[in-house]
């Protein structure tokens, strides 16, 4: 398996990259520094001139996904292409949670310490045109950050997007629907609680009750991620409704038995992607010359290479450049927040979300980031991939890596 490490000269430019042994060679005869270890960085010691810079074309290949984002980076050369870099963006899923919590607290500092008139009407975010969700703004956000931090390390010139078209519609409805079925509604009402009570006949569907007040319950609750859509709406009396309170799963089987449907139907992901995509491309734009594929050219492509399916590697067939080989090292890329909340600064010079290393008496060697302090004790957690290690003696940990607000996980880390 090949490595490649990132080159720069003393002024910063971007150079060719290198294989890693070569980088490591040049760091021993004092030739060059390290400036990142995860992924390897090197910087010479001297300049080169503008003439002597390989002038290869870099493309980066983004394959889009609401969950997980493959990256590549493909060397266009004369004899074979090289694959330079790949790995996965892990987007975070925590901020619409976050923010709810955040929208409670300001809840109860209105109801509870003093009169605050409402605010409701002067939101300005809110307002403007092209507004994108900030659970949605933030992965876009993170995908630009690590091309930006890449863009730092080495010259990419053209960029080249999957332009993914998601048919909701034909996800709700199980099929693919006719022309003019798009401008019809595929529910009874355009009220979704009227709708749902017309659909179960104005009528309890446990019971059998009518001529009462109906509720419409969330056979799913919201409360584990349940939808409000019609899959996942029945038609309930009052006292069948209260019956099912604070134990829904154990009705869950029964009610969507009774309908004969599911709520495995997640497209939140997908409304993500399709939500988000023209921003995407905008900033892209900036960057350089931006190129879109489809998702069928990916396939082929990946196919008649005799590639392994994985986003990283779609993300090399969407680059359009045949590599020789795409057996280089797979990187785990994790955008975190910017802001650490840990109350303790650091515990014998190691930090909240530094990479450590610790060896255990019976000689089992663990490798993770750090989650929590303990400075009375000089002890911390940290979390590796097969053990969460707790209140391990700091001193005999070793610090590989500090925290920069981006993690790049390898296979062995």
């Amino acid at each position: 398996m090949t490595n490649y490490a990132f080159v720069l000269d003393a002024d910063g430019k971007q150079l060719a990259p290198t294989k890693e042994q070569k980088a490591w060679f040049l760091i021993r005869k004092k030739r060059a520094i390290l400036v990142s270890k995860y992924p390897m960085v090197i910087q010479l010691k001297k300049e080169i001139p503008d003439k002597e810079i390989c002038k290869n074309e870099i493309r980066c290949g983004i394959d889009d996904g609401g969950l997980h984002i493959g990256v590549a980076l493909v060397q266009k050369c004369q004899i074979r292409n090289k694959v330079i870099f790949k790995g996965v963006i892990e987007q975070r899923n925590d901020v619409k949670h976050l923010m709810d919590v955040r929208r409670g607290y300001r809840r109860y500092h209105r109801y509870h310490k003093r009169y605050r008139p409402a605010r409701f009407n002067n939101r300005k975010s809110s307002k403007r045109e092209g507004r994108i969700a900030p659970s949605i703004l933030q992965k876009r956000q993170a995908t630009i950050r690590i091309i930006n931090q890449l863009n730092k390390w080495i010259n990419i010139t053209n960029y080249w997007l999957e332009d993914v078209a998601i048919d909701i519609r034909a996800l709700t409805d199980g099929y693919k629907p006719y022309r003019w079925q798009y401008q019809k509604s595929n529910r009874l009402d355009e009220n979704i609680r009227k709708a749902v009570i017309l659909r179960d006949g104005c009528k309890c569907m446990e019971c059998g009750k009518s001529n009462c007040r109906l509720e419409v319950h969330h056979i799913k609750p919201r409360r584990l991620k349940g939808s409000s859509t019609l899959d996942n709406l029945i038609t309930l009396c009052t006292k069948c409704h209260q019956k099912t309170e604070g134990i829904e799963e154990l009705y869950m089987d029964r009610y969507f038995g009774l309908l004969n449907s599911s709520d495995n139907k997640n497209l939140n992901y997908a409304q993500h992607v399709m939500i988000g995509k023209k921003w995407l491309r905008e900033q892209l734009s900036n960057l350089g010359m931006l190129h879109l594929t489809n998702g069928g050219d990916t396939a082929n492509k990946r196919i008649d290479w005799d590639i392994a399916k994985s986003h990283s590697n779609d993300a090399i067939c969407i680059a359009d450049l045949r590599p020789d080989t795409c057996e280089i090292k797979e990187w785990t890329i994790k955008p975190m927040r910017r802001q650490s909340k840990a109350k303790t600064d650091n515990v014998l010079g190691i930090k909240h979300r530094d990479l450590v290393e610790y060896t255990f008496r019976n000689g089992e060697t663990h490798r993770g980031y750090v989650t929590a302090l303990y400075p009375e004790q000089n002890a911390l957690n940290f979390q590796s991939p097969t053990k969460h290690c707790k209140k391990v003696n700091a001193s005999k940990c070793r610090l590989l890596w500090k925290y920069s607000k981006i993690y790049w996980l390898d296979n062995v880390s």
